[in-house]
């Protein structure tokens, strides 16, 4: 492959053909979830009709299902690169985080300590904050740098000890984009002998995660932020996995993976996984399907990131716009939050999609601790734009412009009204 193939690629997802107000709409929501590829659609719908059943059946529609989730789980596994019997579904990555912390706290006791970070999207602090409270144990946390929108890790020394039980902390921001080094985190968490906790829903859809060299513990992660349907993901390091004791009905399976699947999974949402993960695959060479995708990552990134330039340049410029975002020097998702002068975040997005058919998001994306320190929580928080694969540099420029526009005429309510 040479030349991004962006005409194809927006072929495969149905949702750009869709017109609001007569203009065709430009999808900038995707921070809160993707579009969904072609082919996870023709996957699910294919699972339900060629007959849905569940599991553990001496008939094929059982044996098929089964069948299908290895199939889903080895694609996981390469795109993390993990082991297929190290990756377990769910609901979503939040669930999953409870019913991880739950499990694993069995064994916490007044005087252990944990450490969260101010970053954090609620689905990796509520889960073990919770547990934490439960078991009477300490809550150490990462604080943000209000001026730069990255973690100071300044105090790490002091956060982190031989009382540390568990380290969680995103791999990317969800709200500003920000991707922390965490390799200085899990090192010092590895030598305090604490268990880390990743969450990489944010990250997943952007560039490639290797769980081997960011030596997580527990990566979570869901697929309808990377084109795919509703439903979560845990990888679990074996090892860890083996020893923990997920709360769950008797007669079902007692080995991990499966015992961390509580009840009867969305085997339609799991068929579907696989070819999110299939279209990652398809922009890419190589021998492998990780080749493959570590390929396809590489494309992403490259057509994300020259459009993410222009953007910054841009948006950053205009008069009534403040952009918030880490230093230049700090890697970062193509992730925008911002707010307008005269226009609250809500009001901004509402006129976005309804004067020029954009959609774009506002609020504080979960992310409370993190818009408390910008000092965005007590106005509205934040407008926040992302980009996607089939994102193109028109519909950029479309963007730009309609921006422009609103600002020019703040006091103007949606659709005219006052």
């Amino acid at each position: 492959m040479s030349a991004y193939p962006i005409d194809e690629i927006r072929k495969q997802f149905p949702a750009l053909g869709r017109t609001y107000h007569g203009k065709p709409v430009v999808f900038l929501d995707g921070p809160g979830g993707s579009q969904v590829v072609q082919g996870a659609i023709d996957a699910m719908v294919a699972y339900m009709s060629n007959g849905n059943a569940n599991l553990h059946g001496q008939f094929p529609t059982s044996r098929e299902t089964e069948a299908m989730i290895r199939d889903s789980r080895e694609a996981v596994a390469d795109l993390v690169n993990a082991h297929p019997d190290e990756v377990a579904f769910g609901q979503n990555a939040t669930s999953l985080a409870f019913s991880i912390a739950r499990a694993l706290s069995r064994d916490w006791k007044p005087g252990d300590e944990i450490v969260l970070t101010e970053m954090d999207h609620p689905a990796n602090i509520d889960p073990w904050l919770s547990a934490a409270e439960d078991k009477g144990v300490k809550v150490n946390w990462i604080p943000v740098d209000s001026g730069t929108l990255t973690l100071d890790l300044s105090n790490l020394d002091s956060l982190i000890s031989s009382r540390t039980r568990l380290v969680a902390v995103t791999l990317a921001s969800n709200a500003v984009g920000t991707i922390p080094d965490l390799r200085p985190i899990i090192r010092k968490a590895r030598e305090a002998g604490a268990l880390t906790a990743v969450d990489a829903v944010h990250a997943v859809p952007h560039f490639a995660i290797d769980r081997e060299e960011l030596d997580a513990d527990f990566l979570l992660f869901s697929a309808y932020k990377f084109f795919g349907p509703h439903i979560g993901m845990a990888v679990i390091r074996s090892s860890v996995f083996k020893e923990l004791k997920p709360y769950k009905v008797a007669p079902s399976d007692a080995d991990y993976p499966d015992n961390l699947q509580t009840g009867t999974q969305n085997f339609a949402g799991i068929a579907g996984v696989k070819e999110s993960i299939g279209f990652i695959e398809s922009l890419g060479n190589g021998e492998t399907r990780r080749e493959r995708i570590l390929d396809g990552y590489g494309r992403i990134e490259a057509h994300e990131n020259a459009l993410a330039d222009k953007i910054r340049a841009e948006l950053g410029a205009i008069e009534g716009i403040r952009l918030y975002q880490a230093p230049h020097t700090i890697e970062k998702t193509p992730t925008f939050a911002f707010t307008a002068d005269g226009l609250s975040p809500a009001e901004f997005s509402r006129r976005m999609a309804d004067e020029h058919s954009i959609f774009v998001a506002d609020g504080h994306f979960y992310a409370t601790r993190l818009a408390e320190r910008a000092g965005v929580h007590e106005s509205g928080c934040w407008i926040r734009a992302g980009l996607a694969p089939y994102n193109t540099e028109f519909e950029i420029d479309r963007f730009l412009e309609a921006t422009r526009e609103i600002v020019r005429t703040p006091a103007l309510q949606a659709g005219g009204r006052v």
